[in-house]
């Protein structure tokens, strides 16, 4: 299993992080490369799914976003499913700090035998932690200072 972890301490109330980075509408904000989120998306319950079209590696990715779990203002749980590619386990935590938050991105897959693994153990785990850091680097810039509201 291949696991990428990315974390960082924002200073805005736990309520008011979680409530923006879970708002399917707001992700156009923050998400890095994300071209669109797909009509009749859903994203409040387990079972819920969300189609998004992002960029990765220099080509557009249709994902298929299934939440798995929510536990509101600690964790939320989901599964990505894209063409090409292997089934991907995500994971979001938050954890009250201060007069912020502690954020926790975990990102696991198993790279497929074959001539397709060594591309998923480097490049793909490559392009997973960048785009970790950049949502990262987005959030700091949406959540710093200005009123998420």
């Amino acid at each position: 299993m291949t696991r990428v972890e990315a974390e960082h301490r924002f200073g805005v109330p736990l309520r008011d992080g979680f409530d923006y980075i879970t708002d399917l509408g707001r992700w156009p904000e923050y998400w890095p490369g994300l071209v669109r989120v797909e009509p009749g998306s859903q994203w409040r319950e387990p079972g819920d799914q969300t189609r998004i079209v992002i960029r990765l590696l220099r080509h557009e990715v249709p994902l298929e976003l299934t939440l798995r779990r929510v536990e509101p203002y600690r964790v939320v749980e989901y599964t990505s499913v894209q063409a090409d590619l292997p089934p991907v386990h995500h994971e979001r935590h938050w954890t009250e700090a201060g007069d912020g938050f502690d954020y926790r991105l975990v990102v696991e897959y198993e790279p497929r035998r074959g001539l397709r693994g060594p591309y998923e153990r480097v490049l793909l785990r490559w392009a997973i932690a960048r785009a970790l850091r950049q949502t990262i680097a987005n959030l700091e810039e949406k959540l710093s200072g200005h009123p998420v509201a």
